[in-house]
């Protein structure tokens, strides 16, 4: 059994945000090369928080971008990020050596799995 299976899934890292926050649009070419960087081990998804508000069940996001890094259900970490590359690149890689200690509040139970379903967005 691999190290994926062995700890409940795939590795999933979605950027929350908002149409029409212009931080997140300062964060997004961040992302994107986070994305180029850890793609091959796991998946990046962008998150409108209002168009996509059912799979963010009870969350409640205030800060933006917020960041959620995730494996299978397990999160490991939940909250806002400043758009500095080197920042948001030892956060991953901590989450991959599970240094990170589990996000457990009870808001977020589901959170990971309903988010990792979203179809990724098109650019229209």
């Amino acid at each position: 059994m691999n190290t994926a299976q062995a700890q409940g899934g795939p590795w999933l890292v979605a950027c929350l945000c908002a149409a029409w926050c212009r931080n997140c649009d300062a964060y997004y070419p961040t992302f994107e090369q986070l994305a180029r960087e850890f793609g091959p081990r796991m998946r990046f998804v962008k998150v409108d928080i209002e168009d996509d508000e059912d799979a963010l069940g009870e969350l409640d996001v205030v800060d933006f971008p917020t960041l959620l890094i995730a494996e299978g259900e397990t999160i490991y970490f939940l909250g806002p990020v400043l758009p500095h590359l080197e920042t948001a690149r030892q956060l991953i890689e901590r989450a991959l050596r599970r240094e990170l200690a589990e996000v457990r509040t009870a808001g977020v139970v589901g959170l990971a799995g309903r988010v990792a379903s979203l179809r990724e967005p098109r650019d229209d």
